[in-house]
């Protein structure tokens, strides 16, 4: 009696032990998303709940509540360098994002509390910004709840926040110009200057071309017979000053050098450049 006892109490406990080590899928699993963004980053951490036939905003998240914007724990976002939302400068450093979805307007929230995760635990003088934002319409139903960084640009983006058909977006700005332009005064004032990198942003960012042609002159005569992303970037300054013959002799030049080197990739953009210059 007292073997088949213990032979009991160790199957029990073995059952116990089992159950306690069982692993099932979240409901609602976890995404962290980090985004290159500016001179740095920025980091989302939220859950994901799926509508599973349910009715979702105005009944599983109430209009006029603050939501967690998401499910389980908090949703946090994090910038690692300064950003600008609304007109409000946001240090470095992790931040609540919290929302109040309504009908007709949401209230986007960045807040210091990075733990919130009921109505109840919301403090409003913790806010950092508040955003007012107009959910639209999607043409098609979003079945799990989903937030990404959308229309990247070198200085800005959207957060997006897509569920069922309602699509609501916060813009993030940053100031790259400002950081860049005061690198680039300073490190072309020392050797191993970076004549390229300094041009092409010139270029792209409607920068004094003048300058931007001086400076890739001085990279192309690092590399008078290579690297055809240099030519290129010469070819398009020179457009862009609307010197055409120029242009045209340095986007051959560049297809030369595509052609030698083995980047057709350039030499088919040269190529389309000269087909406007025609």
């Amino acid at each position: 009696m007292k073997q088949l006892l213990t032979t009991a109490i160790a199957v029990f406990s073995l059952f116990i032990a089992s159950a306690q080590s069982l692993t099932t899928p979240a409901p609602s699993p976890t995404q962290t998303i980090k985004q290159n963004f500016g001179l740095s980053a920025v980091e989302l951490s939220y859950s994901r709940p799926s509508m599973k036939g349910r009715k979702v905003f105005g009944d599983l998240v109430p209009f006029g509540q603050v939501w967690r914007t998401g499910a389980n724990s908090a949703t946090t976002i994090s910038f690692g360098d300064e950003v600008i939302i609304n007109g409000t400068k946001i240090p470095a450093g992790k931040y609540g994002l919290l929302t109040i979805p309504g009908e007709k307007e949401w209230i986007i929230i960045i807040s210091k509390q990075t733990d919130v995760t009921s109505p109840d635990a919301y403090k409003q003088d913790q806010d950092v910004v508040r955003v007012n934002a107009t959910p639209q319409t999607m043409p098609v139903i979003m079945e799990t709840f989903t937030m990404s960084f959308d229309f990247m640009k070198s200085n800005s983006c959207v957060l997006s926040m897509l569920w069922d058909k309602t699509w609501v977006a916060l813009e993030i700005t940053t100031d790259v110009d400002g950081k860049v332009m005061k690198s680039i005064d300073n490190i072309m004032n020392k050797d191993n200057r970076p004549y390229y990198a300094a041009a092409s942003y010139y270029y792209d960012n409607g920068k004094d071309m003048n300058t931007a042609l001086n400076w890739v002159n001085k990279a192309v005569e690092a590399s008078p017979n290579a690297q055809p992303w240099v030519h290129t970037l010469k070819t398009r300054i020179l457009v862009k000053l609307g010197k055409k013959a120029e242009a045209i002799a340095a986007a051959n030049n560049a297809i030369r050098i595509a052609n030698e080197t083995k980047y057709p990739e350039f030499a088919k953009q040269n190529e389309e450049i000269l087909k406007t210059l025609k």
